[in-house]
C-alpha cells in the first residue's frame, strides 16, 4: 500500500520465473531422459532462490557423476520469467566397446581402469643407509582427494605395503589412513635384521589451522633377535604447528604429544608417552635460532625392538645412529640456520652451527645419575619442493668426529 502511495499507481506482484527449456551437457553414458529423472524438474516448473542447488544435490545423491554444476540462464531478453536451466555432468572415464548386436554395434560404458601412477622413491636415513625403489599409485579410487598406493622399497628399508589415504572438506575427521605393510631392515645397534609385520588405521582432524589430533589403531608381528612377538596398539597424539616453512620457519612453534597403549600377546600392557617441542626464533636478516627439547618414554621396560635410540642426525649427531638403547630417551639441541639463497628462490641451500645432548636409559634408573652425550659441528643443507639433503659433520666429546648424510626425495 505504501509504495502504490508513493508511485502514484497499484502495486503489482514480481512475476513468478519458471523453466522455458532445460539443456544438459557432458552425458555420455546416462540417456538425457535419466538423467532429468534424476534431476527432478521439468518444462513449467517455478524456479525458486534454491531450485538450482536442489537440482544440483540431486544428481550428486545418484552417484552417477564426478562433478554437477547446474547453470541460469535466460530464454529470452523480452521475458525475464522465461529461464533456460543448463545441467553439466561429468561421468569420468568411458570406453566403447563392441556389442555383437548388427543393429547396435557398439555402446558406450564407464571404463573401471584406473590411472596408475609409478612414482620414485629413494631415501637415505642415518643408521640405515640408501632406500630406494617405487610407488604405483591410484588417484581417486573413493572419491575426490583419494589414493591407494603400493610402494615396495629395497635397500636399507625392504617394505611392500599397500597404503590408502583421502582427504575430507568436512565432517569429524579431516583425513584418514590405513594400511598394511610387510619390511626388513637392519637394527643399528643390534646389527641383527628386525621383520615386520603391520596393520593400521589411523583418522586426523585439523581443529585450527596449525592444530591437529590424531588417532591410531592396529596390530603388529615382530621376528627380532630369535624371538617373535605379536602386540595390539591404540594412541593419540596432538600436533601444534604454525611453521610455515619446516625448514626456515621465523618465530614459529611445533610441539607434539603422542600417547600409546600396547598389548602384548603374553598378556602384558604397556604405555609410551612421547613429547618433543621445537621453537623457530627470527634473529637478524633470514638467520633462524632453533631449539628443540624431546623425551620417550614409558612405564615398563620395552621390548628391544621398540627400545629408541641415541645417536646420529636423529637426536645427537657426532655419534653413530644407535649407538645405544634404553626405556627412556632425553634429548636437546640448539642450532643456528643461515640460508645462502634468497627466500624467494624455490630451491634453499644453508649452513648451520649446531650443539646436541642426549642419553638414553633403562627402566628405573634416574635421569640425574645419567652421563650426558654431547655433540657440536656443522652442516649444510638443501631444501627444495619434493627434495631434501643435509650432510653434517660433527664431533661427539669424548668420542670421535663422525660424518652424517640424509636426505629424500618425495612426491
Amino acid at each position: 500500500m505504501l509504495l502504490a502511495i508513493l508511485t502514484g499507481g497499484p502495486m503489482t506482484a514480481q512475476p513468478a520465473e519458471v523453466v522455458a527449456e532445460i539443456r544438459v551437457h557432458g552425458n555420455v553414458v546416462t540417456p538425457d531422459e535419466e538423467l532429468l529423472r534424476l534431476a527432478g524438474i521439468q518444462v513449467g516448473t517455478p524456479v525458486g532462490s534454491g531450485t538450482l542447488d536442489e537440482v544440483a544435490a540431486r544428481l550428486r545423491n545418484a552417484k552417477r557423476f564426478q562433478r554437477v554444476e547446474v547453470r541460469k540462464r535466460f530464454a529470452s531478453i523480452a521475458d525475464p520469467t522465461q529461464i533456460v536451466l543448463v545441467i553439466v555432468v561429468d561421468e569420468g572415464p568411458v570406453k566403447i566397446e563392441m556389442t555383437g548386436d548388427p543393429d547396435r554395434p557398439t555402446r558406450v560404458v564407464r571404463s573401471r581402469r584406473w590411472n596408475l601412477l609409478l612414482l620414485p622413491v629413494l631415501n637415505v636415513e642415518d643408521g640405515y643407509g640408501l632406500t630406494y625403489g617405487a610407488r604405483a599409485a591410484v588417484a581417486d579410487p573413493a572419491g575426490k582427494a583419494s589414493r591407494l598406493s603400493f610402494p615396495m622399497t629395497w635397500g636399507g628399508d625392504k617394505r611392500a605395503a599397500a597404503e590408502f589415504d583421502k582427504d575430507f572438506d568436512s565432517g569429524a575427521l579431516t583425513h584418514i589412513q590405513a594400511g598394511a605393510s610387510i619390511s626388513r631392515r637392519t637394527h643399528p645397534f643390534f646389527r641383527q635384521d628386525e621383520d615386520r609385520d603391520r596393520v593400521w588405521v589411523r583418522g586426523e582432524r585439523e581443529v585450527t589451522h596449525g592444530l591437529r589430533l590424531g588417532a591410531t589403531g592396529g596390530w603388529q608381528r615382530v621376528s627380532f633377535l630369535g624371538a617373535d612377538d605379536k602386540f595390539a596398539h591404540a594412541g593419540a597424539d596432538v600436533v601444534l604447528d604454525t611453521r610455515l616453512d619446516p625448514m626456515l620457519p621465523r618465530n614459529a612453534v611445533y610441539a607434539r604429544a603422542a600417547w600409546d597403549h600396547l598389548n602384548f600377546q603374553n598378556g602384558s600392557a604397556i604405555d609410551r608417552l612421547a613429547l618433543e617441542g621445537r621453537g623457530y626464533v627470527g634473529l637478524v636478516g633470514q638467520n633462524v635460532l632453533v631449539v628443540r627439547a624431546l623425551r620417550d618414554d614409558a612405564n615398563k621396560p620395552l621390548p628391544q625392538y621398540l627400545q629408541p635410540m641415541v645417536g646420529g642426525l636423529a637426536n645427537l649427531r657426532g655419534f653413530k645412529a644407535g649407538t645405544a638403547v634404553g626405556d627412556t630417551l632425553v634429548a636437546g639441541s640448539a642450532e643456528l640456520r643461515v640460508p645462502l639463497t634468497s627466500p624467494l628462490r624455490i630451491g634453499k641451500v644453508g649452513v648451520s652451527a649446531f650443539i646436541d645432548a642426549g642419553a638414553v636409559y633403562d627402566k628405573g634408573a634416574r635421569f640425574q645419575d645419567q652421563s650426558i652425550a654431547k655433540g657440536i659441528g656443522g652442516s649444510v643443507w638443501f631444501s627444495a619442493a619434493f627434495v631434501r639433503l643435509n650432510v653434517a659433520v660433527a664431533h661427539g666429546l669424548g668420542a670421535s668426529t663422525r660424518v652424517h648424510f640424509g636426505g629424500s626425495v618425495s612426491f
